[in-house]
């Protein structure tokens, strides 16, 4: 496979960096092509603006998802930008790996997703869900997160992980066609010894493994709809 890691924290020193590094020393081990997307590293830009845009459709009202697929179709989107997509588009398999940030992820990638994910490409029209311009793709979380695992699940404090991170892995992996495989969580990561900490680095090699096999999420289909988008009857 080509997998692309989106990696975003501040820290090289991290157990979240050594969570990236890993996944690259174990699937090229495993004969995999990896190329990382090291957004902090990079100074990566994470701010949507109408500087994305060497020309416009409409250069009078900046409507950003239309000038998107204007742009990159006039070979006119900033380079930055057109680089990820090069990369997104090679990638068979794409792991985003983060601290949680404020249950979510953080600015440096969410800007990410905003100026790469572009209509057009990833998206448009009735091109979501299953029929979204990434179908064939896969794409999977690995993140630390301060929490216990008991403050996590149904009755628990925070609640379900799969809900928290829903509008991520719903609303935009989902949504643009991925296959979206089950995620790596990190608990408590912080505040850990390193006898701790080497436990989960050995499980997430074990997640590593496994993600070439593993099993999709399931989210919405388009043939479960009709043409308003209404649930067909059964």
């Amino acid at each position: 496979m080509n997998v692309l890691i989106v990696h975003a924290h501040p820290e090289p020193q991290s157990f979240t960096a050594s969570m990236m590094k890993t996944a690259v020393e174990e699937l090229t081990r495993a004969g995999h092509e990896v190329v990382v997307s090291d957004l902090y590293a990079m100074n990566w830009n994470p701010v949507a603006s109408a500087d994305d845009f060497g020309s416009r459709k409409n250069p009078d009202y900046l409507v950003y998802a239309l000038e998107q697929r204007y742009s990159y179709e006039a070979g006119t989107i900033a380079p930055d930008i057109a680089a990820e997509i090069e990369k997104l588009k090679k990638a068979d398999l794409v792991i985003f790996n983060f601290p949680v940030y404020w249950f979510s992820v953080p600015a440096m990638l969410k800007g990410w997703i905003d100026r790469v994910l572009i209509s057009g490409v990833c998206y448009g029209g009735m091109r979501f869900y299953d029929q979204g311009g990434l179908k064939g793709k896969k794409a999977a979380l690995s993140f630390t997160l301060g929490g216990r695992d008991h403050m996590f699940g149904p009755g628990a404090i925070h609640g379900e992980l799969e809900l928290m991170l829903r509008p991520l892995l719903r609303g935009t992996l989902a949504y643009v066609g991925m296959d979206v495989l089950p995620f790596f969580p990190g608990y408590h990561v912080p505040y850990l010894k390193p006898e701790a900490r080497e436990q989960i680095m050995q499980d997430y090699k074990g997640w590593l493994a496994k993600l070439q096999t593993a099993t999709p999420l399931v989210f919405p289909k388009m043939s479960e709809f009709d043409e308003k988008l209404y649930p067909k009857k059964a």
